[in-house]
C-alpha cells in the first residue's frame, strides 16, 4: 500500500484550514450588514431619472418629511394648554395663617399702640381677610419656569375638582405680582398705619393654582403619537417618475416613500437577506482569493502574508459597523488609506490597490454610505498608488497625507454640486471629517516599524539599513572575501538596473545581491574570485568539491539565521543556484569515474528551490551573467556580450530554473537588455598602450574622452 506524500498532506490540510477561517469571517461580516433589503434605484433630488419610468408597484403612504413632521409637533406643542390645578384649601389655610398672624401682632404692641388698634381692629382684620380673598377667588399662579414670560394671552386649562376651565394668564394673579398689588391695595384703602397689613398679608398671600407636570407631559406625548406620519397617498400603477424626468421635491418624497415602504415589506416577507449578504462577502473573499493564487500566489502560499492580507477586512468591517452605529461620527473619519499603504511598503502597490478596493465596497454595503463614499475612497487609493513608495521620506509622506486630503476633498466637492447644485447646500462640515481621515492616515508611517517587529515583515526603511556595507555580516565578507563582496556588489549594480528596468523591488535586489554569497566566508579560498593563484581543488576529488560550491547556500542560509536576517533574504540566499548542476565538477567526475553510478549525479546539484518570484529570478540571472563575464570576456563587443546573456538566461529556461518566475517574456527581453547594457559599459574595451610609454602620457591616455 502506498503511503500518502506528507507533504502533500499537510498543503492539503493547510489549505483545508484556510479556507474554514475565510467561510468563518465571511459569516462574521455578514452579520454586521443591515437586516433590511436594499432600494434599487439610486437618486437625488434636483437630478434626472436614468431609469425606465417608474410607476407604483402597490399602494403606499406618502411620508412626511422630517421638516414636515417638526412642523406638525411645533403646531401642537403651540396650541397646547398645560394643565394647572386649583386646592381650594390653600385658601383657607392662608386665612387661617392670617388670623393667627393678626392677633400675634396685636399681642406684640405696646399698651398704647394695643389701646389705639384695639379700637380698629376689626376694620384691619376684615379688611386683609377681604383683600386675601379677592386674591384667591381670583386665582394665584405659580408658573413653571417653561411658562414664565409667556404673554398674557397665554392660555392654560385649570383643574378644580372634576372641572376644566381654559383661562389666559392674564386673568390670574402671578405670585411675583402680590407684594406690589398689595402694597397698592393698602395705599388706596385709606385705612391710617395700615402698612403693617403688608407683611402679614405678603406671608399668607400663598399661590393656590400650580403646575400638574404628569398629566401635562402625559396628554401633551398624546397628542404628538396621535400626528400622522402619512400625507396623501400613491395608488398602484401611478406614475412617479417618468424616464429622464426631474425628481422635484415632490418626487423625491414619493421615492423616499416608495423606498421605505419597499425595504420593510421585503425584510418582513423574506428570510433571504441574510443569505444574500453571505454570499455577497463570500463573493468579496473568492475575488481576494483567485487574485492571490493566480497573480501572488507566493503571498497566497505564505500564512502569515494571507492572514495579515485576511485580517484587514475583519478590521475594517467591525470599525465601520461601530462608527454607523455611533452615528456621531462620520464615515469619512476612518482612515482607508492605511491599508494600501502598508501593503505597499511590505508586498507591492497592485495587491495594495486591489484589496483595499475590496475594502472600500465591503464598507459602502456595510455603511449604505453609496456611490459617493465609494468614489472618494478609490480616489484615496490611486493617490496612495501613485505617490513615493520610500517611506523613509517624510517630506514625501506628508505631501502624500496632503495630496489624500485635496483629492477626496475636491471629489467630493464635485459631487455635490453635481447633487445639489447651489452651493449653500453644500455640507461644508464634511470637509472636516475629510481631513481627520486623511490625518489619521498618517498612523501608517508608525505602524511600518511595529509591524516588522511583532510580524516579521521587511521594509524600505529596514532594507536601507542591512545594505549598509558597515553591517557586520557584510564588513565580515569584506574581510574574509573580498574578492566575493566586489563580485556581490557587480551582481547588485546589474540586478537593480534590471529590476528598475521592469518596475520590481530594486532595493530589495540590491541588497539581497550584498548577501546572496555570504556563505562563501566559510571558505573563501575555494572559490575563483578570492584565489591569487592557487586552487585548492586540484588536490581534492571533484564530489568534494561540488560539496564545497554548493555549501555555500546551506552555509550562507545558516550566517543568515544567526545574524537575523529578513526570511525574504534568506528566500534570495536558496534561490539563486535554484536547482542547477555544478557543471564543471560533475563533468570532472564522469571523466575521472567512467562507470559512476546515474544517482550520484544528485550530488552535484544545488538543493533550491527555484525562483519564485521576479526579484529571485532575476538575481540568479545576474548572479550567474557576472561570473561568466568575469570568467570569460576580456576586451568584448556588444554582440559578444549579447552573446553570452542570452546563452546563460537560455539555459537558465531550458534548464527550469524560471518556470516559477512570473516573469513574462517582455520582461525577460527587458532585463537581458539592461544587461548588455550594464555589462558593456562594465567590460569596454581598453585603449592598447605601446610599450615602454610614459606614466604621465598613460595618465593623459585613461583621461581622453574617446572612446574605443
Amino acid at each position: 500500500m502506498k503511503l500518502p506524500n506528507l507533504s502533500s498532506l499537510n498543503k492539503r490540510l493547510l489549505l483545508g484550514l484556510r479556507l474554514g477561517a475565510t467561510l468563518g469571517i465571511v459569516l462574521a461580516i455578514s452579520l454586521l450588514f443591515p437586516k433590511h433589503t436594499r432600494f434599487k434605484y439610486s437618486y437625488e433630488q434636483g437630478q434626472s431619472w436614468i431609469y425606465e419610468e417608474l410607476v407604483a408597484p402597490f399602494d403606499f403612504a406618502i411620508i412626511k418629511t422630517p421638516q414636515e413632521l417638526e412642523q406638525d409637533r411645533n403646531k401642537v406643542m403651540e396650541g397646547f394648554s398645560p394643565y394647572y390645578r386649583r386646592d381650594d384649601s390653600t385658601q383657607i389655610r392662608s386665612l387661617r395663617q392670617y388670623e393667627i398672624k393678626f392677633e400675634r401682632y396685636l399681642k406684640g404692641l405696646e399698651a398704647g399702640q394695643f389701646r389705639d388698634l384695639q379700637r380698629r381692629s376689626n376694620i384691619y382684620r376684615n379688611y386683609g381677610s377681604s383683600v386675601l380673598s379677592n386674591l384667591h377667588n381670583r386665582g394665584i399662579i405659580e408658573l413653571t419656569e417653561e411658562h414664565r414670560g409667556k404673554s398674557s394671552s397665554y392660555v392654560i386649562s385649570v383643574l378644580q375638582g372634576n372641572t376644566m376651565n381654559e383661562q389666559t394668564l392674564g386673568t390670574l394673579y402671578h405670585q411675583d405680582e402680590i407684594p406690589g398689588l398689595l402694597s397698592k391695595a393698602l395705599q388706596q384703602s385709606k385705612l391710617p398705619d395700615a402698612e403693617f397689613l403688608l407683611s402679614i398679608l405678603s406671608e399668607n398671600a400663598q399661590a393656590n393654582i400650580k403646575y400638574e407636570k404628569t398629566k401635562s407631559d402625559e396628554t401633551l406625548a398624546g397628542l404628538l403619537r396621535q400626528l400622522g406620519e402619512y400625507k396623501g397617498k400613491v395608488r398602484k400603477g401611478e406614475l412617479i417618475v417618468p424616464r429622464f424626468g426631474t425628481v422635484d421635491r415632490v418626487a423625491f418624497q414619493k421615492l423616499e416613500s416608495l423606498r421605505t415602504h419597499y425595504e420593510k415589506e421585503i425584510a418582513e416577507r423574506s428570510s433571504w437577506i441574510y443569505w444574500g449578504y453571505v454570499l455577497l462577502t463570500a463573493l468579496f473573499f473568492a475575488m481576494l482569493w483567485f487574485f492571490l493564487r493566480r497573480l501572488r500566489p507566493i503571498s497566497f502560499q505564505k500564512s502569515r502574508d494571507f492572514w495579515f492580507i485576511l485580517a484587514w477586512f475583519l478590521v475594517y468591517a467591525y470599525l465601520t459597523h461601530a462608527v454607523v452605529k455611533i452615528q456621531v461620527l462620520s464615515i469619512y473619519i476612518i482612515p482607508f488609506g492605511i491599508v494600501p499603504i502598508l501593503l505597499k511598503t511590505f508586498f507591492d502597490k497592485w495587491l495594495a490597490f486591489f484589496v483595499h478596493l475590496l475594502i472600500v465596497l465591503l464598507a459602502t454595503f456595510l455603511s449604505s454610505a453609496g456611490f459617493e463614499f465609494a468614489f472618494i475612497q478609490i480616489l484615496v487609493g490611486c493617490v496612495v498608488l501613485m505617490t513615493s513608495d520610500d517611506p523613509r521620506d517624510w517630506n514625501r509622506f506628508f505631501y502624500t497625507i496632503v495630496f489624500l486630503f485635496l483629492a477626496s476633498a475636491i471629489g467630493y466637492f464635485s459631487l455635490a454640486l453635481i447633487q445639489q447644485g447651489r452651493l449653500e447646500r453644500i455640507d461644508w462640515w464634511m470637509f472636516n471629517w475629510l481631513f481627520i481621515g486623511s490625518f489619521l492616515t498618517m498612523l501608517a508611517n508608525p505602524m511600518i516599524p511595529l509591524l516588522e517587529r511583532i510580524i516579521g515583515f521587511t521594509s524600505p526603511v529596514a532594507l536601507s539599513e542591512l545594505g549598509d556595507l558597515n553591517r557586520p555580516l557584510l564588513q565580515q565578507l569584506a574581510l574574509k572575501a573580498p574578492g566575493t563582496l566586489q563580485h556581490s556588489l557587480q551582481v547588485a549594480n546589474l540586478a537593480e538596473a534590471a529590476a528598475r528596468a521592469i518596475d520590481a523591488d530594486a532595493l530589495l535586489l540590491r541588497v539581497a545581491a550584498l548577501y546572496h554569497d555570504i556563505g562563501k566566508t566559510t571558505q573563501p579560498q575555494y572559490f575563483i574570485e578570492n584565489q591569487h593563484g592557487i586552487n585548492p581543488h586540484d588536490e581534492i576529488l571533484a564530489l568534494n568539491s561540488s560539496r564545497i560550491i554548493i555549501g555555500h547556500v546551506t552555509e550562507g542560509v545558516k550566517l543568515a539565521r544567526q545574524f537575523r536576517l529578513p526570511k525574504m533574504l534568506i528566500e534570495f540566499i536558496e534561490t539563486h543556484h535554484g536547482t542547477t548542476r555544478v557543471e564543471y565538477f560533475y563533468q570532472k567526475h564522469l571523466k575521472d569515474n567512467p562507470s559512476a553510478p546515474a544517482e550520484i549525479e544528485s550530488e552535484f546539484r544545488y538543493p533550491g528551490p527555484c525562483p519564485q518570484s521576479r526579484e529571485e529570478s532575476i538575481l540568479m540571472m545576474a548572479d550567474s551573467i557576472e561570473a561568466a563575464a568575469k570568467a570569460t570576456l576580456k576586451n568584448p563587443s556588444s554582440d559578444e556580450v549579447a552573446q553570452l546573456v542570452n546563452k546563460i538566461i537560455e539555459g537558465k529556461i531550458s534548464r527550469g530554473q524560471l518556470e516559477k518566475s512570473k516573469l513574462t517574456l517582455q520582461e525577460l527581453e527587458q532585463c537581458k537588455h539592461v544587461f548588455v547594457q550594464t555589462l558593456s559599459s562594465m567590460y569596454h574595451a581598453r585603449i592598447q598602450y605601446p610599450d615602454g610609454q610614459a606614466p604621465a602620457e598613460k595618465a593623459q591616455l585613461n583621461d581622453s574622452p574617446t572612446t574605443p
